[in-house]
């Protein structure tokens, strides 16, 4: 597929790296001082998700069925750390692919000043999930550790459509799911809160990565582009695989192999993942990345 969105000049992408900057000074949040981290997590809110329960990876299987109330209530509370430790853990590449992206740029460049502002709104962020996963008493879930190994190679090496695409696909799923909580009120307030912030600055970032991806796949050549295309669809494929831990299982309970086979067949929580996906591979398939090739990568976790 030829991308059919319009060319993005490098002028074009400044101009609106000035607007974002602009935005970036009038809407930004603290999460020290914007979000009431004394307020309880259980308490008056007990019996309060963590999660929308039809995201929980589960619901709809026949194991779902034959778990207790509590239990629900606790996977989607793991879950939620897992989703936050995944965020958090990716955002820290960020930060490393836009520091060595920019160091290689020109710092009166409004994109390069730009992207040194939105790694200031990441930096927040990581505390932010941290301290959220620390809130609701649950542990910080690790990615595996040939995921951890092959993101060092990933953020040493990323350039051009490769470094922003993966991004793009990791921000938006999240986004996506994020947007769905915020005005769920059955969904705990203080997730709603953390939610509503990433959801505001991250829509930024988004804006800025998306125009980047238009403007480098328009100047790349044929070779360049399958190389660009197969290696954002790996990275995406290994974050998106990531966004579950395998451990939240066992933390409440349940027998993790009999768990992971049943997220794995689950084709509710297969539908959500596609449509956690809709709006970013449909952006990436007008930019010609999603392609004959790739489609069969993004589908194995479920994107397409």
């Amino acid at each position: 597929m030829t991308a059919s969105a319009p060319l993005r000049s490098v002028d074009s992408v400044r101009k609106t790296a000035t607007r974002l900057l602009g935005s970036t000074s009038r809407n930004s949040y603290s999460p020290e001082l914007d979000i009431d981290w004394d307020a309880p997590v259980d308490g008056q809110f007990a019996g309060m998700k963590f999660l929308p329960y039809e995201r929980v990876s589960l619901f709809g299987t026949e194991l779902w069925e034959r778990m207790s109330e509590q239990q629900r209530l606790e996977l989607s509370r793991q879950e939620l750390a897992s989703i936050a430790s995944t965020g958090l853990w990716f955002e820290l590449i960020l930060i490393q692919l836009l520091t060595r992206w920019a160091y290689h740029q020109d710092p009166q460049d409004p994109r390069t000043q730009y992207a040194l502002a939105e790694i200031g709104d990441e930096t927040r962020h990581i505390m932010m999930f941290a301290k959220a996963v620390e809130r609701v008493g649950a542990p910080t879930y690790r990615v595996r550790r040939s995921v951890h190994q092959l993101a060092r190679l990933y953020k040493a090496t990323a350039k051009g459509p490769t470094l922003f695409a993966p991004v793009l696909v990791a921000e938006e799923i999240l986004d996506r799911l994020q947007r769905e909580t915020v005005n769920d009120e059955s969904v705990h307030p203080l997730v709603r809160m953390v939610n509503r912030i990433h959801v505001v600055e991250e829509a930024r970032h988004v804006r800025f990565a998306r125009e980047e991806v238009a403007r480098q796949m328009a100047d790349i050549g044929p070779v360049a582009k399958v190389v660009a295309n197969v290696l954002s669809a790996l990275v995406a494929a290994f974050v998106t695989s990531s966004i579950i831990s395998p451990e939240v299982y066992a933390n409440i309970g349940l027998d993790r192999d009999e768990a992971v086979r049943a997220a794995r067949d689950n084709e509710h929580y297969a539908e959500s993942r596609r449509w956690m996906g809709e709006k970013i591979m449909a952006f990436l398939a007008e930019q010609g990345m999603v392609t004959w090739y790739t489609r069969p990568i993004y589908g194995l976790v479920h994107l397409v």
